[in-house]
Parts: C-alpha cells; sequence; structure tokens
C-alpha cells in the first residue's frame, strides 16, 4: 500500500504520457459531443494519482489543457471537492469521517489515535504519514471509518486504529475493511447473556 512521492520535475513541468491520455480519452467518449469537460473528475484522480496524491498547480494545468477548459473551472472542482489535495500530503493519507454517524460510534477516539501515533492533523511527520478530518465517506453502517489512500478501514476503535498506524509506519500489511470481521453491513453480533 504504498504510494510514490513527488519529484521537484514533475512539479515544474506535469504532462501526461501517451496511456494517461489515452484512459482520459476513454472516459470523454462516454459524454455527448462537446461535453469533454465532464471528465475532469477522471482527470483530476488521475494527475493526483501521478503526482503522489495532491494536485500541484502543473497538475491543474495539464488537465485544464487537455480538457480545453479554463483554468479556474478545473481548480474551482478540485477545491469542491474534499477528495482532492491542493497541498502535500504524506505517503500515507488518512481521511477520517468525522460526520454523525462516525462522530456517534467513536470518530473522536481515532482522531486521537492519529494525534497520538503522527501529530497534528495535516502534518507530514518523519514517518511520512498525514490526516485529515473529512465529511462523510460514505459507509456509515459500518462506523467510524478512515479511508487511507484508496482504502477503506471500517468498525474502527482506538485500539485497532493504533494497531494500524504502528503497522503503516513499519510498512507491514494492514487488514482492509472491516475491523470487527463484518461481513457488508451486516449487524453486529452480540453475545448474549443467559
Amino acid at each position: 500500500m504504498t504510494q510514490k512521492r513527488l519529484t521537484k520535475d514533475l512539479l515544474k513541468e506535469f504532462r501526461f504520457n501517451e496511456k494517461e491520455i489515452k484512459h482520459i480519452n476513454s472516459h470523454i467518449i462516454k459524454y455527448p459531443k462537446g461535453r469533454v469537460q465532464s471528465a475532469v473528475l477522471e482527470s483530476l484522480f488521475l494527475a493526483q494519482k501521478k503526482s503522489g496524491g495532491w494536485l500541484p498547480e502543473s497538475a491543474i494545468a495539464a488537465v485544464s489543457e487537455i480538457l480545453n477548459m479554463p483554468k479556474i473551472r478545473v481548480l474551482e472542482v478540485a477545491t469542491f471537492y474534499s477528495m482532492f489535495n491542493l497541498e502535500p500530503c504524506g505517503n500515507f493519507f488518512v481521511q477520517i469521517c468525522g460526520t454523525t454517524p462516525c462522530w456517534l460510534r467513536g470518530s473522536d477516539e481515532i482522531k486521537k489515535a492519529c494525534k497520538d501515533h503522527i501529530g497534528e492533523e495535516r502534518k507530514i511527520s518523519n514517518e511520512d504519514i498525514s490526516w485529515v478530518e473529512v465529511e462523510c465517506l460514505g459507509a456509515c453502517v459500518n462506523a467510524p471509518v478512515v479511508q487511507i489512500n484508496e482504502e477503506y478501514f471500517e468498525d474502527l476503535d482506538y485500539s485497532s486504529m493504533s494497531e494500524i498506524l504502528v503497522k503503516l509506519k513499519k510498512n507491514q500489511p494492514i487488514k482492509k475493511g472491516s475491523q470487527i470481521n463484518r461481513q457488508s453491513s451486516e449487524p453486529i453480533q452480540r453475545e448474549k447473556n443467559d
């Protein structure tokens, strides 16, 4: 679960390669003629991934150019959606859902684990892990939930989140999905007291 770091050369001049242009074109053709700009989200996702998890100005400009779209419009889209980062983040970027379902089920404890193991929000630590609280990640039924890079981790508590962060720091494999072995969104099985 590693993410490549952005090089200084890429910061100066961001360009999509032929394979990436082909990928963007495969999305452009899904839209009616004259609606090329509708592929902006997919293009931004690709640019962010290529840039190591964030969108430098040169990547915004490249998306603008390939979609024949004013740069300010691309920037408006990138600033509207919380899944796009306009500043560098760690190789492991932890997004903690802080909306009501996750909060009711303990997201404050997840934030505490991040503060204890990483430091303050958005801070890039020596271990190259950063975190931020975000709005709904869309997995309310398995709250609290975090997204690390592109993977979801659900049914967390302070202990399980701490374990994940320790393993990330040691570059060890971590279990994705529910941390209590829940399948899908089935109810949590409680022990019965007879």
